[in-house]
Protein backbone atom coordinates (compact mmCIF):
# COMPACT_ATOMS: atom_id res chain seq x y z
CA UNK A 1 0.00 0.00 0.00
CA UNK A 2 1.43 3.44 -0.63
CA UNK A 3 0.51 5.50 2.73
CA UNK A 4 2.04 8.19 1.54
CA UNK A 5 -0.99 8.54 -1.66
CA UNK A 6 -3.15 7.68 1.06
CA UNK A 7 -2.06 10.35 3.57
CA UNK A 8 -2.63 12.79 0.25
CA UNK A 9 -5.98 11.69 -0.19
CA UNK A 10 -7.39 11.98 3.19
CA UNK A 11 -5.93 15.42 3.44
CA UNK A 12 -7.59 16.13 0.31
CA UNK A 13 -11.01 14.77 1.26
CA UNK A 14 -11.32 14.90 5.13
CA UNK A 15 -8.80 17.83 5.75
CA UNK A 16 -11.41 20.70 6.65
CA UNK A 17 -13.57 17.50 8.66
CA UNK A 18 -10.62 17.13 10.79
CA UNK A 19 -9.88 20.85 11.08
CA UNK A 20 -13.64 21.68 11.73
CA UNK A 21 -13.66 19.19 14.78
CA UNK A 22 -10.59 20.40 16.30
CA UNK A 23 -11.75 24.17 16.66
CA UNK A 24 -14.81 22.58 18.55
CA UNK A 25 -12.16 20.49 21.17
CA UNK A 26 -9.39 23.45 21.07
CA UNK A 27 -11.62 26.57 20.45
CA UNK A 28 -8.86 28.54 18.26
CA UNK A 29 -8.57 28.46 14.78
CA UNK A 30 -4.97 28.89 14.67
CA UNK A 31 -4.34 26.30 17.80
CA UNK A 32 -6.57 23.93 15.29
CA UNK A 33 -4.49 24.45 12.20
CA UNK A 34 -1.11 23.35 13.83
CA UNK A 35 -3.14 20.83 15.12
CA UNK A 36 -3.64 19.47 11.99
CA UNK A 37 -0.53 19.73 10.14
CA UNK A 38 0.71 17.94 13.29
CA UNK A 39 -1.55 15.12 12.52
CA UNK A 40 -0.85 14.95 9.08
CA UNK A 41 2.95 15.01 10.20
CA UNK A 42 2.48 12.13 12.40
CA UNK A 43 0.38 10.25 10.11
CA UNK A 44 3.56 10.64 7.60
CA UNK A 45 6.02 8.96 10.04
CA UNK A 46 4.40 6.39 11.91
CA UNK A 47 1.49 5.15 9.42
CA UNK A 48 4.31 3.32 6.90
CA UNK A 49 4.99 1.23 10.13
CA UNK A 50 1.64 0.83 12.16
CA UNK A 51 -0.57 0.36 9.02
CA UNK A 52 -3.64 3.05 8.49
CA UNK A 53 -5.75 2.97 11.06
CA UNK A 54 -9.53 1.93 11.12
CA UNK A 55 -10.97 4.92 11.29
CA UNK A 56 -8.36 7.31 10.23
CA UNK A 57 -9.94 10.33 10.46
CA UNK A 58 -10.49 9.33 14.54
CA UNK A 59 -7.01 8.82 14.82
CA UNK A 60 -6.31 12.24 13.14
CA UNK A 61 -8.54 14.22 15.33
CA UNK A 62 -7.34 12.47 18.51
CA UNK A 63 -3.51 12.82 17.30
CA UNK A 64 -3.96 16.79 16.47
CA UNK A 65 -5.84 17.07 19.71
CA UNK A 66 -2.93 15.32 22.20
CA UNK A 67 0.28 17.31 19.73
CA UNK A 68 -2.19 20.38 20.86
CA UNK A 69 -2.19 19.98 24.56
CA UNK A 70 1.89 19.14 24.79
CA UNK A 71 2.37 22.01 23.02
CA UNK A 72 0.38 24.37 25.36
CA UNK A 73 1.80 22.40 28.26
CA UNK A 74 5.17 23.49 27.02
CA UNK A 75 4.32 26.75 26.58
CA UNK A 76 2.55 27.24 30.07
CA UNK A 77 5.82 26.26 31.51
CA UNK A 78 7.33 29.88 29.91
CA UNK A 79 4.51 31.61 30.70
CA UNK A 80 0.63 31.76 31.98
CA UNK A 81 -1.68 30.36 29.75
CA UNK A 82 -4.27 32.54 27.37
CA UNK A 83 -7.18 33.66 29.50
CA UNK A 84 -9.50 32.92 26.57
CA UNK A 85 -8.80 29.13 26.21
CA UNK A 86 -11.81 26.90 26.72
CA UNK A 87 -12.01 26.50 30.47
CA UNK A 88 -9.40 28.65 31.59
CA UNK A 89 -11.57 30.55 33.91
CA UNK A 90 -9.41 29.73 37.32
CA UNK A 91 -5.80 30.17 38.15
CA UNK A 92 -6.31 26.61 39.07
CA UNK A 93 -6.94 24.61 36.13
CA UNK A 94 -4.72 22.24 34.88
CA UNK A 95 -4.05 22.01 30.73
CA UNK A 96 -5.80 18.49 30.84
CA UNK A 97 -8.88 20.00 32.49
CA UNK A 98 -9.09 22.67 29.81
CA UNK A 99 -10.21 19.95 26.81
CA UNK A 100 -12.02 17.65 28.90
CA UNK A 101 -15.06 19.71 28.65
CA UNK A 102 -14.95 20.27 25.01
CA UNK A 103 -14.67 16.78 24.42
CA UNK A 104 -17.04 15.60 26.49
CA UNK A 105 -19.65 18.10 24.76
CA UNK A 106 -18.99 16.06 21.27
CA UNK A 107 -22.60 15.53 21.10
CA UNK A 108 -25.10 17.71 20.05
CA UNK A 109 -28.27 19.05 21.63
CA UNK A 110 -31.75 18.59 19.88
CA UNK A 111 -31.28 22.33 18.35
CA UNK A 112 -27.73 21.71 17.08
CA UNK A 113 -26.84 19.58 14.35
CA UNK A 114 -24.49 16.67 14.13
CA UNK A 115 -21.89 17.67 11.87
CA UNK A 116 -18.91 20.38 12.81
CA UNK A 117 -18.10 21.63 9.47
CA UNK A 118 -21.84 23.18 10.11
CA UNK A 119 -21.21 24.72 13.27
CA UNK A 120 -17.92 26.17 11.21
CA UNK A 121 -20.26 27.41 8.66
CA UNK A 122 -22.32 29.36 10.94
CA UNK A 123 -19.29 30.57 12.94
CA UNK A 124 -17.47 31.91 10.19
CA UNK A 125 -20.63 33.39 9.07
CA UNK A 126 -21.81 35.33 12.18
CA UNK A 127 -23.77 38.93 11.92
CA UNK A 128 -20.81 40.71 14.07
CA UNK A 129 -18.16 39.60 10.94
CA UNK A 130 -18.62 41.73 7.87
CA UNK A 131 -20.30 39.83 4.68
CA UNK A 132 -17.83 39.93 2.89
CA UNK A 133 -15.50 38.56 5.30
CA UNK A 134 -18.28 36.03 5.96
CA UNK A 135 -17.71 34.27 2.90
CA UNK A 136 -14.18 34.99 2.22
CA UNK A 137 -13.43 33.13 5.67
CA UNK A 138 -15.94 30.21 4.73
CA UNK A 139 -14.32 28.85 1.66
CA UNK A 140 -11.11 29.03 3.28
CA UNK A 141 -11.41 27.71 6.34
CA UNK A 142 -14.51 25.48 6.01
CA UNK A 143 -13.55 24.41 2.12
CA UNK A 144 -9.64 24.93 1.83
CA UNK A 145 -10.07 27.13 -1.24
CA UNK A 146 -6.47 29.23 -1.88
CA UNK A 147 -6.96 32.95 -1.04
CA UNK A 148 -6.15 32.91 -5.25
CA UNK A 149 -9.04 31.03 -5.98
CA UNK A 150 -11.47 32.98 -3.57
CA UNK A 151 -9.87 36.18 -5.30
CA UNK A 152 -11.13 34.58 -8.56
CA UNK A 153 -13.98 34.23 -7.50
CA UNK A 154 -14.31 37.78 -6.20
CA UNK A 155 -12.82 39.91 -8.81
CA UNK A 156 -10.79 41.23 -6.50
CA UNK A 157 -6.82 40.18 -5.19
CA UNK A 158 -5.30 37.40 -3.15
CA UNK A 159 -3.93 40.47 -0.95
CA UNK A 160 -7.69 41.48 -0.35
CA UNK A 161 -8.64 38.35 0.49
CA UNK A 162 -5.95 37.32 2.90
CA UNK A 163 -6.96 40.72 5.03
CA UNK A 164 -10.29 39.77 5.09
CA UNK A 165 -9.24 36.07 6.83
CA UNK A 166 -7.50 37.83 9.46
CA UNK A 167 -9.84 40.30 10.09
CA UNK A 168 -12.97 37.51 10.28
CA UNK A 169 -10.37 35.35 12.74
CA UNK A 170 -9.61 37.82 14.67
CA UNK A 171 -13.53 39.54 15.20
CA UNK A 172 -14.27 35.86 16.28
CA UNK A 173 -11.35 35.54 19.01
CA UNK A 174 -11.94 39.32 19.85
CA UNK A 175 -16.02 38.87 20.11
CA UNK A 176 -15.67 34.84 21.48
CA UNK A 177 -18.24 34.39 18.70
CA UNK A 178 -19.46 30.85 19.92
CA UNK A 179 -18.83 27.49 17.74
CA UNK A 180 -22.42 26.24 17.45
CA UNK A 181 -25.45 26.44 15.04
CA UNK A 182 -28.14 29.17 16.48
CA UNK A 183 -31.24 28.09 17.91
CA UNK A 184 -34.76 29.28 17.74
CA UNK A 185 -36.10 32.94 16.71
CA UNK A 186 -32.07 33.47 15.82
CA UNK A 187 -31.78 31.23 13.02
CA UNK A 188 -33.66 32.48 10.23
CA UNK A 189 -31.61 35.55 10.19
CA UNK A 190 -28.68 33.93 10.81
CA UNK A 191 -29.49 31.72 7.04
CA UNK A 192 -29.06 34.48 4.68
CA UNK A 193 -25.06 34.58 4.41
CA UNK A 194 -24.97 30.63 5.51
CA UNK A 195 -26.72 29.90 1.88
CA UNK A 196 -24.54 32.37 0.26
CA UNK A 197 -21.23 30.77 0.95
CA UNK A 198 -23.13 26.94 0.23
CA UNK A 199 -24.16 28.47 -3.30
CA UNK A 200 -20.64 30.09 -3.96
CA UNK A 201 -18.86 26.73 -2.86
CA UNK A 202 -21.20 24.90 -5.01
CA UNK A 203 -19.91 27.26 -8.41
CA UNK A 204 -16.54 27.21 -7.32
CA UNK A 205 -16.80 23.29 -7.36
CA UNK A 206 -19.06 23.58 -10.82
CA UNK A 207 -17.08 26.42 -12.53
CA UNK A 208 -13.54 24.83 -12.12
CA UNK A 209 -15.01 21.37 -12.26
CA UNK A 210 -14.22 20.52 -8.84
CA UNK A 211 -17.18 17.36 -8.38
CA UNK A 212 -15.79 17.00 -4.96
CA UNK A 213 -16.51 20.91 -3.94
CA UNK A 214 -19.95 20.95 -5.17
CA UNK A 215 -20.54 17.42 -3.97
CA UNK A 216 -20.27 19.08 -0.08
CA UNK A 217 -22.05 22.06 -1.32
CA UNK A 218 -25.03 20.10 -1.74
CA UNK A 219 -24.18 17.85 1.48
CA UNK A 220 -24.13 21.05 3.38
CA UNK A 221 -27.11 21.89 1.66
CA UNK A 222 -28.95 18.72 2.77
CA UNK A 223 -27.98 19.53 6.32
CA UNK A 224 -28.67 23.17 6.25
CA UNK A 225 -32.58 21.98 5.33
CA UNK A 226 -32.94 19.15 7.93
CA UNK A 227 -32.08 22.02 10.34
CA UNK A 228 -34.53 24.39 8.75
CA UNK A 229 -37.06 23.19 6.06
CA UNK A 230 -37.33 26.83 4.72
CA UNK A 231 -38.42 26.93 1.51
CA UNK A 232 -35.14 28.79 0.00
CA UNK A 233 -33.15 26.34 2.15
CA UNK A 234 -35.40 23.69 -0.13
CA UNK A 235 -34.72 25.64 -3.45
CA UNK A 236 -31.34 25.92 -3.34
CA UNK A 237 -30.76 22.36 -2.81
CA UNK A 238 -32.79 21.82 -5.78
CA UNK A 239 -31.18 24.03 -7.65
CA UNK A 240 -28.13 23.05 -7.02
CA UNK A 241 -29.13 19.40 -7.97
CA UNK A 242 -30.38 20.58 -11.12
CA UNK A 243 -27.25 21.87 -12.34
CA UNK A 244 -25.45 19.12 -11.00
CA UNK A 245 -27.15 17.32 -13.29
CA UNK A 246 -26.01 18.44 -16.53
CA UNK A 247 -22.25 17.78 -15.08
CA UNK A 248 -21.33 15.06 -17.70
CA UNK A 249 -22.79 16.99 -20.87
CA UNK A 250 -21.52 19.91 -20.35
CA UNK A 251 -17.81 19.09 -21.49
CA UNK A 252 -16.59 17.35 -24.21
CA UNK A 253 -14.01 14.56 -23.35
CA UNK A 254 -11.18 16.79 -23.76
CA UNK A 255 -12.73 19.55 -21.47
CA UNK A 256 -14.69 22.03 -24.23
CA UNK A 257 -17.70 23.57 -23.03
CA UNK A 258 -20.61 22.47 -24.27
CA UNK A 259 -23.69 25.01 -24.25
CA UNK A 260 -26.98 24.29 -22.74
CA UNK A 261 -28.59 24.30 -26.25
CA UNK A 262 -25.90 21.95 -27.52
CA UNK A 263 -25.58 19.79 -24.42
CA UNK A 264 -26.84 15.73 -25.47
CA UNK A 265 -29.61 15.28 -22.53
CA UNK A 266 -29.32 11.67 -22.47
CA UNK A 267 -25.86 12.64 -19.93
CA UNK A 268 -28.11 14.81 -17.69
CA UNK A 269 -28.75 12.77 -14.22
CA UNK A 270 -32.15 11.61 -14.17
CA UNK A 271 -32.24 11.13 -10.64
CA UNK A 272 -31.22 14.53 -9.40
CA UNK A 273 -33.39 16.32 -12.10
CA UNK A 274 -36.56 14.21 -9.99
CA UNK A 275 -35.57 15.24 -6.75
CA UNK A 276 -34.58 18.38 -8.13
CA UNK A 277 -38.48 18.97 -9.25
CA UNK A 278 -39.80 17.40 -6.04
CA UNK A 279 -37.93 19.65 -4.08
CA UNK A 280 -38.66 22.67 -6.09
CA UNK A 281 -42.22 22.13 -6.22
CA UNK A 282 -42.09 22.48 -2.28
CA UNK A 283 -39.66 25.68 -2.55
CA UNK A 284 -42.45 27.12 -4.58
CA UNK A 285 -41.51 30.52 -6.29
CA UNK A 286 -41.70 33.35 -3.65
CA UNK A 287 -37.74 33.62 -2.87
CA UNK A 288 -34.42 34.01 -4.70
CA UNK A 289 -33.14 30.58 -4.84
CA UNK A 290 -36.29 29.06 -5.09
CA UNK A 291 -36.96 31.19 -8.49
CA UNK A 292 -33.33 29.95 -9.72
CA UNK A 293 -34.18 26.41 -9.08
CA UNK A 294 -37.68 26.91 -10.87
CA UNK A 295 -35.89 28.39 -14.18
CA UNK A 296 -33.76 25.48 -13.47
CA UNK A 297 -36.19 23.24 -13.55
CA UNK A 298 -37.93 24.36 -17.00
CA UNK A 299 -34.48 23.35 -18.64
CA UNK A 300 -35.11 20.06 -17.58
CA UNK A 301 -38.54 19.16 -18.19
CA UNK A 302 -37.41 18.62 -22.17
CA UNK A 303 -38.01 21.78 -24.44
CA UNK A 304 -37.16 24.51 -23.19
CA UNK A 305 -40.42 27.17 -22.90
CA UNK A 306 -38.66 30.31 -22.93
CA UNK A 307 -41.21 32.51 -22.47
CA UNK A 308 -41.80 31.10 -19.07
CA UNK A 309 -38.30 31.13 -18.21
CA UNK A 310 -38.39 35.32 -19.11
CA UNK A 311 -41.52 35.56 -16.84
CA UNK A 312 -39.05 33.84 -14.25
CA UNK A 313 -36.63 36.07 -14.39
CA UNK A 314 -39.12 39.07 -14.48
CA UNK A 315 -40.09 37.72 -11.00
CA UNK A 316 -36.39 37.32 -9.66
CA UNK A 317 -35.21 40.87 -10.79
CA UNK A 318 -38.12 42.15 -8.78
CA UNK A 319 -36.27 40.33 -5.82
CA UNK A 320 -32.75 40.76 -6.89
CA UNK A 321 -32.38 44.02 -9.35
CA UNK A 322 -28.96 43.08 -10.37
CA UNK A 323 -26.99 43.21 -13.66
CA UNK A 324 -25.64 39.75 -13.51
CA UNK A 325 -29.71 38.80 -13.59
CA UNK A 326 -30.49 40.94 -16.26
CA UNK A 327 -28.35 39.24 -18.50
CA UNK A 328 -29.17 36.08 -17.62
CA UNK A 329 -33.06 37.46 -18.87
CA UNK A 330 -31.84 39.09 -21.52
CA UNK A 331 -30.63 35.69 -22.73
CA UNK A 332 -34.31 33.90 -22.13
CA UNK A 333 -35.24 37.14 -24.15
CA UNK A 334 -33.03 36.50 -27.15
CA UNK A 335 -34.17 32.60 -26.91
CA UNK A 336 -37.64 33.61 -27.48
CA UNK A 337 -37.73 36.85 -29.35
CA UNK A 338 -34.54 36.72 -31.49
CA UNK A 339 -31.21 37.70 -30.95
CA UNK A 340 -31.68 41.54 -32.27
CA UNK A 341 -33.84 42.04 -28.80
CA UNK A 342 -31.66 39.86 -27.02
CA UNK A 343 -28.54 42.72 -27.99
CA UNK A 344 -30.48 45.44 -26.98
CA UNK A 345 -31.18 44.47 -23.67
CA UNK A 346 -27.25 43.23 -23.56
CA UNK A 347 -26.22 46.72 -24.55
CA UNK A 348 -28.25 48.41 -21.85
CA UNK A 349 -26.15 46.69 -18.64
CA UNK A 350 -22.40 46.68 -20.79
CA UNK A 351 -21.39 50.16 -18.52
CA UNK A 352 -22.34 47.73 -15.31
CA UNK A 353 -20.83 44.78 -16.11
CA UNK A 354 -17.59 46.38 -17.63
CA UNK A 355 -15.29 43.38 -16.62
CA UNK A 356 -17.47 40.54 -16.49
CA UNK A 357 -16.36 38.41 -19.17
CA UNK A 358 -19.61 36.68 -19.93
CA UNK A 359 -22.00 40.02 -20.62
CA UNK A 360 -18.88 40.53 -23.17
CA UNK A 361 -19.16 36.44 -24.10
CA UNK A 362 -23.36 37.22 -24.32
CA UNK A 363 -22.71 40.27 -27.00
CA UNK A 364 -20.22 38.47 -29.15
CA UNK A 365 -22.81 35.49 -29.56
CA UNK A 366 -25.58 38.03 -30.29
CA UNK A 367 -23.32 39.70 -32.67
CA UNK A 368 -22.12 36.67 -34.23
CA UNK A 369 -25.63 35.49 -35.02
CA UNK A 370 -26.81 38.62 -36.44
CA UNK A 371 -23.90 38.83 -38.72
CA UNK A 372 -22.22 41.13 -37.30
CA UNK A 373 -18.86 39.52 -37.37
CA UNK A 374 -16.16 42.62 -36.25
CA UNK A 375 -18.30 43.54 -33.29
CA UNK A 376 -18.85 39.78 -32.60
CA UNK A 377 -14.67 39.67 -32.85
CA UNK A 378 -14.10 42.76 -30.69
CA UNK A 379 -16.54 41.17 -27.79
CA UNK A 380 -14.87 37.61 -28.06
CA UNK A 381 -11.80 38.96 -27.39
CA UNK A 382 -12.41 41.38 -24.54
CA UNK A 383 -14.56 38.36 -22.72
CA UNK A 384 -11.18 36.32 -23.58
CA UNK A 385 -8.80 39.15 -21.94
CA UNK A 386 -11.18 38.78 -18.82
CA UNK A 387 -11.90 35.14 -18.79
CA UNK A 388 -9.66 32.99 -15.91
CA UNK A 389 -10.68 29.33 -16.51
CA UNK A 390 -9.26 27.74 -19.47
CA UNK A 391 -12.47 26.17 -20.39
CA UNK A 392 -14.00 29.37 -20.78
CA UNK A 393 -10.75 30.58 -22.36
CA UNK A 394 -10.77 27.73 -24.79
CA UNK A 395 -13.92 28.04 -26.10
CA UNK A 396 -13.37 31.50 -26.65
CA UNK A 397 -10.47 31.02 -28.59
CA UNK A 398 -12.91 28.61 -30.77
CA UNK A 399 -15.49 31.00 -31.64
CA UNK A 400 -12.74 33.74 -32.28
CA UNK A 401 -11.01 31.05 -34.59
CA UNK A 402 -14.71 30.38 -36.57
CA UNK A 403 -14.99 34.10 -37.20
CA UNK A 404 -11.55 34.73 -38.69
CA UNK A 405 -11.55 31.64 -41.27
Amino acid sequence: MDVKAVVEELYRSDSRRVFATLIRLLGDFDLAEEALHEAFAAAVEQWPAEGVPENPRAWLVSTGRFRAIDALRRKSRESPLPPDLPGNKSKGNKIDGLFCSSSSSSSSSSEEVEDDRLRLIFTCCHPAIAPATQVALTLREVCDLTTEEIASAFLTTPATIAQRIVRGKQKIRDARIPYKVPAGPDLPDRLEPVLAVIYLVFNEGYSARRADLSEEAIRLGRLVRELLPDPEVTGLVALMLFQESRRKARTTPEGDIILLEDQDRRLWDRAMIAEGMELSARAGTSGVYALQAAIAGVHAEGTTDWGRVVGLYDRLFDLQPSPVVALNRAVAVAMKDGPAAGLDAVDELMDELPEYYLAHATRADFCRRLGRKEDAKASYQKALDLAKQEPERKFLQGRLKELQS
